[in-house]
């Protein structure tokens, strides 16, 4: 996910996402390069039991266990979707627009709080502590 007007300086998103909790568990953000795969895989190599579904950009391939990982179009749709709902939730993610990000730390604390409060149990928690004010 990319969203920049100058191609060279763009923030890459990359995303490693639970399957069968349709969910984030770790990200990074980063150049299109495979330092980014890198630093992403170092918060995920202590996950033993699970595979690493990819589409075939050559810097997967370099970094991640070739006994795990998988290369299939089929099998990323959830993480596509999960794209996409970020760039509609998150303004600073829309191309072409006045809410562009510049600052690399901000981004990051959006996507905190997006996929934060988007586990229900946390969701939860805020909705009862902070709009019991208004009830």
């Amino acid at each position: 996910m990319a969203f920049s007007k100058k191609k060279n300086k763009k923030p890459w998103i990359f995303n490693a996402f639970k399957k069968k909790k349709k969910k984030v568990v770790a990200w990074v953000i980063g150049k299109r390069n495979v330092t980014t795969v890198k630093l992403l895989y170092e918060k995920l190599k202590h996950l033993k039991n699970c595979n690493f579904y990819t589409d075939s950009w050559k810097a997967f391939k370099k970094i991640l266990p070739a006994d795990r990982h998988i290369v299939s179009k089929k099998e990323t749709y959830l993480i596509e979707s999960d794209n996409s709902n970020t760039r509609h939730f998150l303004a600073r993610m829309t191309r072409r627009t006045k809410v562009v990000t510049k600052c690399i730390n901000m981004l990051n604390y959006s996507l905190k709080m997006l996929y934060y409060l988007s586990d229900n149990s946390i969701y939860d928690y805020f909705r009862r502590k902070y709009l019991s004010i208004f009830v």
